[in-house]
């Protein structure tokens, strides 16, 4: 093979290699994102939902308060509801919380979010970094053992990056029990 194909298949190798650790960490940053959005959405519904019933629940519960502040006395059936609207809204609120945990679960979409930005954004310095290094008089051996080095260091970095994100999360829908990332 003549060092003209020999410099151009590391050139091709390296470009493709960029092209590919980029595309997929882009698109894990992208599933991340709607991942998130997902949760976020169905949160402030559910919380939303939760509140609202609160209020309502408030609200029924103001006729016998009013009753009680007039100095008059509640009906065995007046006692029997407030006691089930108090039980609902008891209800309503751990929903409500349990509904919060959306947090956990965003805040950590977001971070892993954020290390794969930092890590594409080191994958692309290291490449700088390298290519800063090619001079215009350098040979076609010193250009391809550069390009070597720099296709390493790009993979080592890719699998190093990898191995400290995880590609899912282990559930998407609030009301599946526990939860667990990761």
């Amino acid at each position: 093979m003549t060092r003209k194909k020999i410099l151009g298949s590391h050139v091709k190798r390296l470009l493709s290699g960029v092209s590919d650790h980029g595309r997929r960490h882009l698109t894990e940053v992208e599933t991340d994102l709607i991942q998130t959005n997902l949760l976020l959405e169905e949160a402030i519904e559910k919380l939303s939902r939760n509140f609202m019933a609160i209020h309502d629940a408030v609200n029924a519960q103001q006729a016998t308060i009013e009753l009680l502040l007039q100095g008059g006395t509640p009906t065995p059936e007046d006692k029997q509801r407030l006691q089930e609207m108090n039980e609902q809204v008891s209800t309503y609120v751990n929903a409500a919380i349990t509904s919060m945990q959306f947090q956990d679960m965003t805040s950590q979409l977001i971070d892993r979010t954020l290390k794969r930005v930092t890590g594409l954004r080191e994958f692309l310095g290291t490449l700088g970094a390298h290519g800063a290094e090619m001079l215009p008089e350098s040979d076609n051996d010193e250009i391809v053992d550069l390009l070597g080095k720099v296709s390493m260091a790009l993979a080592i970095q890719s699998l190093e990056l990898r191995s400290v994100l995880r590609k899912a999360v282990s559930q998407k829908h609030l009301e599946s029990g526990d939860i667990e990332l990761f």
